[in-house]
């Protein structure tokens, strides 16, 4: 199962680092793709997510690493020819990028947000629904 990852499924992650949403990452039966920006939006969140987490500078950088490795980033250049079908069905102007790398790749997006479901040109699974699929 190919999916795009969401910048708040891997905040979870890692403010969680052993849970639910971190064995999904790790399972060999996903593939996971996301927009190169999402790396700068963990820097961006990086303070809040230590103080959720408890984890140190270090222990973030590494699970950052970790985690990285499972999802094949896709520059901006590949997706921008989407970038105008994507801003008609996204419900949130801030998840144009995943919708177009959906739209590109042609597959789900994994995100808790439930008002990316309010459209039905991209299939989008919670959690939840994965861990039903999954196990």
């Amino acid at each position: 199962m190919e999916l795009i990852i969401d910048a708040n499924i891997l905040m979870s992650a890692l403010i969680a680092t052993k849970g639910t949403t971190y064995d999904i990452i790790f399972n060999n039966r996903i593939k996971l793709f996301s927009v190169d920006k999402l790396l700068k939006e963990l820097e961006k969140h990086k303070s809040e997510i230590l103080d959720k987490s408890g984890l140190s500078e270090y222990d973030f950088d590494i699970f950052v690493s970790l985690i990285s490795a499972e999802i094949e980033f896709i520059p901006y250049s590949e997706i921008y020819k989407f970038i105008p079908e994507a801003e008609k069905i996204t419900p949130d102007p801030n998840d144009t990028e995943y919708f177009a790398l959906a739209l590109k790749l042609n597959c789900s997006i994994w995100s808790n947000d439930k008002r990316l479901k309010k459209q039905d040109k991209v299939r989008v699974y919670s959690t939840k629904e994965l861990v039903k699929i999954l196990h």
